[in-house]
């Protein structure tokens, strides 16, 4: 049974950083995309950083130089450091990993930025 469990949110004000977590389990971890996207109030899941099995990432334009995503494939993990946040970073953020034919997301993690 596939599961996937992000980590990390919290509170933080303007220009704060914060590093989110997902861990992965019931996969071979090291085949798989993974991605985090993230859903304000009253807005679509919007993708915000992917990694690829071989380590190659990609980034929202609005995160391009404050958001940086890695994987450590001995701990199924993927992480994503957040710098210089802020207000309309906050939303939940869903940490989703993918391969052909399967997609398993987990249930999210809050991230609030005070101005």
């Amino acid at each position: 049974q596939a599961q996937v469990q992000e980590s990390g949110g919290g509170l933080v004000q303007a220009g704060g950083s914060l590093r989110l977590s997902c861990a992965a389990s019931g996969i071979t971890f090291s085949l798989y995309t993974m991605a985090w996207y993230r859903q304000a109030p009253g807005n679509r899941r919007q993708l915000v950083a992917q990694i690829t099995s071989d380590g190659t990432t990609n980034y929202a334009d609005s995160v391009k130089g404050r958001f940086a995503m890695s994987r450590d494939n001995s701990k199924g993990t993927v992480y994503l450091q957040m710098n210089s946040l802020k207000p309309e970073d906050t939303a939940v953020y869903y940490c989703r990993a993918a391969i052909v034919g399967s997609a398993y997301w987990g249930q999210g993690t809050q991230v609030t930025v005070s101005s």
